[in-house]
């Protein structure tokens, strides 16, 4: 059976070659047309991959270097104190365009280490804390800022920053009550250049409205 369909398929093959022979006068440009389209087919499908290939390389390098970049600028954030850090959290609100920016500085601010205005008049409160990239924020934290960021201080955007990571807990109280839980990564993007602005909806919300509320339809007032 086998040798029987090996002899077919010389046989088939003899007689294409010899109709191609007889015919290639006529039908060479057809041949020469095809091949080049598988060419031109491969060359294209191996161009795609190897693009692909790049693209995929290049954003992994470019992840790996904003990551080393941020891990740079983290590393001046770690070597202050923690008023120098209240002090450089105002300065980034400053730079983001947020208005009547002032540092408390003391005890016994009931979680305003930082108040201001956004650029659109917004009330915003932040507690800042200067702890170790290896500590955690913990859920009972988290709990007083929430019982005074809104209750206390009227907060229209409550921002907890950190230079560590929150836990679990604390993370989900944040989402839940729309605190900006903004953690050492995002602390980072803040640092490297993001506004404040469109780090709001990442990790919280931040209760950040856009001045359609009744608190959203006040203008800036004297501090």
């Amino acid at each position: 059976m086998k040798a029987r369909l090996r002899r077919t398929a010389w046989s088939g093959g003899a007689l294409a070659a010899l109709a191609l022979a007889l015919t290639w006068k006529t039908v060479w440009p057809y041949v020469v047309g095809a091949v080049l389209i598988g060419l031109f087919g491969a060359l294209g499908w191996w161009l795609r991959k190897t693009r692909l290939r790049t693209v995929a390389q290049h954003r992994t390098w470019q992840s790996e270097q904003e990551n080393a970049a941020r891990e740079r600028s983290m590393a001046e954030v770690d070597a202050m104190t923690w008023q120098q850090f209240e002090g450089y959290v105002a300065e980034l609100c400053r730079r983001d365009g947020c208005t009547q920016v002032v540092v408390s500085g003391k005890s016994g601010d009931l979680g305003a280490d930082v108040t201001g205005r956004m650029p659109d008049g917004r009330l915003l409160v932040i507690q800042c804390k200067h702890y170790a990239p290896h500590r955690t924020v913990p859920s009972g934290d988290m709990q007083k800022f929430l019982g005074t960021a809104k209750a206390e201080h009227g907060a229209d955007v409550a921002v907890y920053v950190a230079t560590c990571a929150f836990t679990r807990e604390a993370e989900k109280l944040a989402m839940k009550h729309e605190i900006l839980a903004l953690h050492r990564n995002l602390l980072g993007a803040w640092v490297r250049g993001a506004t404040l602005e469109s780090l709001l909806p990442l990790n919280g919300a931040g209760n950040g409205r856009t001045g359609r509320g009744p608190r959203g339809l006040r203008g800036p007032q004297p501090g």
